[in-house]
Order: C-alpha cells, then structure tokens, then sequence
C-alpha cells in the first residue's frame, strides 16, 4: 500500500494538471508574453523581467481556473467526443467538487498575485477573462448559437492585453490591435476543426457551425476570415509597431493560412482540414514570435 502511494500521488497529480489544459494554455501565457515585451521599449530591467514572471504566473493560474471550470461544465459533451472523452472529469475520475474546488483556488491565487504584486487593472481584466470563458462563452454561448465562437473569442483574444496592462498599466491602441488579430484568427481556426470535428460536435449536441450551416457555408466563412485576418495582421506594421521583419513574416504566414482556406474550400477533404487547423497554430505562434524578434533587433 505504501508503495504504491508516491505513484498514486502522481496519477493525482497528472489528473488536476490535465484540466488546466496545458497546450492552450502555453499558447495563452506566450501571447501575454509577447504584450509584456511590446509594452516595455528597448532591453527589459530585471524589475521588468521580475514583473513579467510574476504576471505570467498570475495569468497562467487563472486562465488554468477558467479551464478546469470548462470541464466541469462540459463533462457530458467531453465523454461524447474522442477528443475530450479522456479528460479526468469526462472519465469520472475527479468529481465536480474536487474540480470547482481546484478551481476555485487557482483563481484566487493568481487574482491574489496578479493583485499585490502586478496590478489591480491586470488583475481585474485577468478576472473578466475568467468570466467571459467559463461563464459567458461555455455556459451561455456554446451551447446557444453556431457564433459561439466568434462572439466568445474576445476572451481567447485578450491575453496580449492582460501582458500589455501588466508591464504598461493601461491598455494601449497596440495591446488591441494584438486583440484584434486573435479574435479575427479564432474563428478560422476553430471551424477548420469543426469541419474534420463535425460527428463529434453533431453527438455532443453543440451547435458548431458545419452541423447547423453545413460544410460548404462553414468553408466559405473560414476562407472569408482568413482575408479578414490578413488585414488585421497587417496592422502593426501599419501603425508603426514593427518594422520589415514582422511585415514578412505576416505576409508569407497570411498568404500561407488564405492559401489553405482557399483550396479547402474549393477541394474539402478531412485531411486537408487537419493541415489547415495545423497551420492555422503556426500562424499564430510563428506571427507572434516575429514581433517579438523584430521588437529586438530593430
């Protein structure tokens, strides 16, 4: 019994890490990043690296909050989608309590931190984020229209402004426009999923747009926001964020992204959706990894 206790303890563990969900929130905490270090002209003192570590933290405990409060939720749909039957609250390994227990104190320990030692303003917006995901989009929105997505997308698009309003202590026209290319890149990516996705979203109940519009109207709208979106990524460059570096980078990751909506809309097949949610998480990453250069170098 003893023995088996250390290993226990892990299997524990790995259950309660697993509903933070770990991927999306990596992605979360690096997009915060990247507003961190816009926020803050030329090379960082270590009083903003201190800053930044502890805002990071801060983010990186409430958003973990917003997404094992998602789980508790949506357990019943989870259990019907390969996707997410393997999620301990899917599975029945943690119970409700356990989970909104946890829950509950990641959110006020990162409220707390985000409070004392950043500021009140990161902390507030850090909070509303919460709301906005756990409550307005996962209570409300998803299960009620096939816009789900695009309307509960603010939330998704907001940790750019949480790090611009941790390092800066107000939320500048950059931190939005930031802002703006994630909520014009959230519908593309997420419907490119939907697509390979739809059985899966047809059991669970949920009205994505490809069960209540179709797969071609879900085609056309993904390739006529990935236009959208190229616009808006061109926009820092526009404004005077960042310099030719960024501006290649955008252009080739958005012609790359409108070139996979294009043909998936003119030849679908569930492989070439896959590739497209796929590229779709490289635009991002990669586009916010070139700010983040060109902030540096030039």
């Amino acid at each position: 019994m003893s023995a088996n206790f250390p290993s226990l303890q892990v299997s524990v563990f790995r259950q309660f890490y697993a509903l933070t969900k770990p991927r999306v929130i990596q992605l979360i905490v690096f997009c915060a990043l990247i507003g961190m270090v816009l926020a803050v002209p030329g090379v960082p003192t270590w009083a903003d690296v201190r800053l930044a570590l502890l805002a990071c933290l801060g983010i990186w405990l409430v958003a973990g909050a917003a997404a094992a409060f998602n789980c508790i939720v949506e357990k019943g749909i989870d259990a019907k989608m390969k996707r997410t039957a393997w999620r301990p609250t899917a599975k029945g390994e943690l119970g409700n309590r356990q989970t909104l227990l946890f829950s509950a104190v990641l959110c006020l320990l990162g409220s707390t931190l985000l409070y004392v030692w950043v500021n009140p303003l990161t902390m507030w917006l850090t909070f509303a984020t919460f709301i906005g995901y756990a409550v307005v989009y996962t209570v409300i929105l998803k299960p009620l229209t096939p816009q789900n997505i695009v309307i509960g997308g603010a939330s998704g698009a907001m940790p750019p402004v949480l790090g611009w309003a941790a390092m800066a202590g107000n939320v500048g026209p950059e931190a939005l426009i930031l802002f703006l290319i994630i909520f014009l890149w959230t519908p593309p990516h997420f419907w490119a999923l939907a697509l390979y996705r739809v059985e899966d979203y047809r059991k669970s109940g949920l009205p994505m747009l490809p069960v209540t519009h179709g797969n071609e109207f879900t085609r056309l709208m993904v390739l006529l926001y990935t236009f959208i979106l190229f616009a808006a990524c061109l926009m820092p460059y526009i404004y005077g964020m960042s310099s030719w570096i960024y501006l290649i980078a955008a252009l080739v990751l958005s012609l790359g992204f409108s070139l996979y909506a294009y043909r998936l809309w003119r030849d679908y097949s569930d492989e070439l959706a896959r590739k497209t949610f796929r590229f779709s998480l490289i635009h991002l990453s990669v586009l916010f990894a070139a700010l983040l250069v060109d902030h540096y170098i030039l």
